[in-house]
């Protein structure tokens, strides 16, 4: 793992909670049992209370459970990010036909702590650069090994996360294209009264741009 500038720790949840990989490996043995290409969805990097914990994107232990059917012991904390996603899986059509298609990950898969807090990869430069083998590590992993579809995937975040996967992209030719996609914990907090527009959005992307089409 790279080194980290001073105070910035590494949350790493395959590496630090054994029970997460159990469970991710639960998750993956019950939704991504074949070798069918799926597009990616990728946010910024994992957080305390979601995939910091379970290790599945955006999905906190009381999501885990109820919507997935995967049983665990840890705390059952909710994520404000996690309602909004799992609003676009019950949409979407649930999520065995969601995961069919899709495969929600980070851009950074590993997360960042500052002071007890949440911390993104791109919050300051050293961080960013020394994270940047890593993510450009995992991207190529994600395309060759997992054969994920290259020609678009979904950003989310239409801000720093973005700015700085087009960049990469550019220099790399990972994707024919990245479409943004608003951030859910951005909705969550700022935009509440307008999740189901949200929502619509979201599905407008992912159905039509995307090519996936319900069953």
């Amino acid at each position: 793992m790279p080194e980290l500038p001073a105070g910035v720790e590494w949350l790493n949840p395959l590496g630090e909670i054994q029970e997460s990989v159990a469970v991710f490996q639960i998750f993956l043995e019950k939704f991504y049992a074949d070798t069918e290409p799926r597009h990616l969805i990728m946010g910024i990097n994992p957080g305390r209370f979601g995939g910091g914990i379970t290790n599945v994107a955006f999905t906190d232990p009381l999501h885990l459970e109820k919507e997935l059917g995967i049983s665990s012991s840890f705390p059952k904390k909710a994520e404000l990010s996690a309602y909004f996603v799992y609003q676009v899986i019950h949409a979407y059509g649930g999520p065995k036909l969601f995961y069919d298609h899709f495969f929600v990950t980070s851009v950074c898969p590993f997360g960042f702590v500052k002071n007890g807090k949440n911390y993104n990869y791109y919050d300051e430069k050293p961080l960013q650069k020394a994270a940047t083998p890593f993510i450009e590590y995992h991207l190529e992993a994600m395309i060759e090994r997992c054969q994920m579809r290259r020609d678009k995937c979904f950003c989310l975040g239409e801000g720093q996360n973005y700015a700085f996967l087009q960049k990469l992209n550019a220099q790399r030719g990972y994707f024919q294209e990245i479409v943004p996609l608003a951030h859910p914990r951005f909705i969550m907090q700022y935009k509440r009264k307008s999740v189901d527009l949200y929502v619509q959005s979201y599905l407008a992307s992912l159905c039509d741009r995307q090519g996936a089409t319900k069953k």
